[in-house]
This record gives C-alpha cells, sequence and structure tokens, in this order.
C-alpha cells in the first residue's frame, strides 16, 4: 500500500483544495478503511459558507465530511469482529465512555466526543481513514458503501422519530424538505406511521419526499400551513410534529398544528440559536418539546431498515459528484439548493 492519500481541504470560505498526507496508522482497536463515498451535510455547507458554527471555529487546511462508507483495508490487533474487505458504515463520534452520559447510554450528549468535522477534529473528505472498530458497522451483502454513507444521516431521522414515540395510528407533520426532513419522514414511515404531510418552500423537495412516501405536501409560498394541515385532519391536527427547518415561523406553526397532548420534536437550529414563541399556546395543549442532538444507539436500527428494503436511501440522492470536482460540488451545494436535495461525493 502507498504511504500516502489525497484528501480535499477547506483553505478559506468558500475554497477548496487538496494535500498529500500520511495514510494513518491503525491502534490496536482501530480499522483502517479505504473511504468510497462521504455525503455532503447541511453543516458542511455552513462551514464553508460562513467558516464557523456557533463556538466552532474553522482553522484552515480543514477537512469537512462526517456521512461516510467504505472498505476495511486493514486491522488493529485487537479487532476480531471485522475483516479485511468488509464494507462498513462510519459512526462519526468516538466519546469518553466514562462520564455520566456515557455511563447512562447517552453518549450522544458526552462533552468529550470526537466528532469528525467538528472543529478541531478533521473530517473524512480524504482517501483514507483510521477509525474505532466498534463504531464501524458491517454492512450486509445488498446494502452498499454509498447507502452506508447515508446511514450517518438516517440515524439523526431515526432518532428524531424516536424522540417522538413514533407508531402505528398516528398522523404526522414534517417542516422541512431537505435531507433531514426526509430522512425523517423514512424513519416515521418505517416505524408505522402512514400519515405524514411535508411542509417546505422549494418545490423540487416537496416532489422528492411524495417520492419517498409522504401522504401530502404543502408549499407554503403558496398556502397557510397552518390552515391546510386543519382542513387535512378536520381541524384535529397531529399528533407529531419534527421540525427540520430550524425557523421561528416553522416552529411557531407547529405549535399551532399539534394535537392537545402531543409531541413536538425540534431538530433544526435557528440562525440566531433563539425564537420567541407562544409558550402559553403551547401550555395549554400540554405539548412535549423534545429535542435531538445527533443519536445513539442507531446504526444497527438504520441499517436494517434499509437492508430489509423498508428504506431506499439512494432515492434522497440527487446529485454525485468526483472526488476531483469537489470545488464545484460544494459551490452547487451553496448555489443551487433549490435542485439540490442530496449531494454525495465519490472518493
Amino acid at each position: 500500500m502507498k504511504s500516502t492519500m489525497k484528501v480535499a481541504v477547506m483553505l478559506g470560505i468558500g475554497r477548496m483544495g487538496f494535500e498529500e498526507r500520511p495514510i494513518p496508522e491503525v491502534k490496536p482497536n482501530e480499522v483502517l478503511v479505504k473511504l468510497k463515498y462521504v455525503g455532503v451535510c447541511g453543516s458542511d455547507i455552513h462551514y464553508y459558507e460562513t467558516g464557523r458554527i456557533g463556538n466552532y471555529i474553522v482553522q484552515p487546511p480543514f477537512m469537512l465530511g462526517h456521512e461516510s462508507g467504505g472498505i476495511v483495508v486493514k486491522l488493529g490487533q485487537n479487532v476480531k469482529h471485522l475483516k479485511v474487505g468488509d464494507k462498513v458504515a462510519l459512526e462519526p463520534g468516538k466519546t469518553c465512555g466514562h462520564c455520566h452520559f456515557c455511563r447512562e447510554g447517552k453518549y450522544n450528549l458526552c462533552s468529550d466526543v470526537v466528532f469528525f468535522a467538528t472543529p478541531p477534529v478533521d473530517g473524512v473528505f480524504a482517501e483514507y481513514v483510521a477509525h474505532e472498530a466498534d463504531l464501524c458497522f458491517k454492512l450486509p451483502e445488498n446494502v452498499d458503501t454509498l447507502e452506508g454513507a447515508l446511514i450517518e444521516p438516517l440515524a439523526v431521522g431515526f432518532h428524531a422519530a424516536n424522540q417522538g414515540e413514533a407508531h402505528a395510528g398516528q398522523t404526522a407533520v414534517i417542516f422541512g424538505a431537505g435531507c433531514i426532513g426526509l430522512v425523517s419522514l423514512m424513519a416515521l414511515k418505517a416505524e408505522g406511521v402512514n400519515t405524514v404531510y411535508v411542509v417546505d418552500i422549494m418545490e423540487k423537495r416537496l416532489e422528492k419526499a411524495l417520492e419517498v412516501g409522504a401522504s401530502a405536501v404543502i408549499n407554503s409560498n403558496t398556502v397557510n400551513p397552518v390552515e391546510e394541515i386543519n382542513k387535512l385532519t378536520a381541524g384535529e391536527g397531529v399528533n407529531l410534529v419534527i421540525e427540520t427547518a430550524g425557523m421561528e415561523i416553522t416552529t411557531r406553526q407547529a405549535i399551532d398544528v399539534a394535537r392537545k397532548g402531543s409531541n413536538i420534536v425540534l431538530v433544526g437550529y435557528s440562525k440566531s440559536g433563539e425564537m420567541t414563541l407562544p409558550i402559553s399556546l403551547a401550555i395549554d395543549k400540554e405539548l412535549t418539546f423534545k429535542s435531538v442532538f445527533r443519536y445513539r444507539h442507531i446504526y444497527p436500527m438504520a441499517i436494517e431498515a434499509v437492508a430489509s428494503g423498508k428504506i431506499d436511501l439512494r432515492s434522497i440522492v440527487t446529485n454525485i459528484f468526483d472526488f476531483d470536482d469537489i470545488q464545484n460540488a460544494m459551490d452547487m451545494s451553496v448555489s443551487d439548493k433549490s435542485n439540490i436535495v442530496k449531494s454525495v461525493i465519490k472518493i
């Protein structure tokens, strides 16, 4: 095997480039993975556009990318459950394993997490990565590495559905039909929620929502979504709302359309981090607010849902870019959001 690899790095706001770096050595509990596909996440785009998310600030040269699938090419000496040639999906966050949250099983809340593409930790827009073997999940024969890369966003969708206590017989609304809105839709359908309405302002994304199973879609540029949902539910509202747009207006609408005693799951981040909401109405309805920070214990469930045919992850991909075309991939993901639902980089 060669000793160096090509990596794509963010050189500054709106600027990508390439470097040669050493192929990492594997530690005893790690495997070396030859990456095949890496998804472009909304957080990657935000870092690319602004150079920061909250207190996480990019210091170039910096590698983006955390949604990845690939093939194991080397094993650490302690690794027994994987072998060279296995296809894997990589869960991108390594936690401390010792804190209160890790011991409780809520490891996604660990404060000492090392997570791909969260500054200062480099991501995986690269040919190879060495990663904790326990965070590399073997893919069944009928699941390929492109789908493996998309297990990461699907895990967010399943966590949102689980936080909302999704179950058969519910009626749900998802605000936002980007990648996370769509995988939340897929997760709800897989968990037995047959009636799911999706609200967005971009027609292409609403068309994609219909393709992947939405019962009806609502373009809030042309109709009032609260009025429309009231019509669709005979004025009763819905049992479950998942908000992925991160907008104050959609969060207020979520409170309006939620049936008394139901759950609202907050997934999207607002630009300012703050919102003004009609809390009195939420109290009167006795609504329960849940939130989503990444996911926990979801990868096996998500992989099984794809392998069994319950979820077609390929259906959300609108664009596949070659690794050498990564500048264009990032630029288009920023400038053509009305048409690009999900981009993936083929390494």
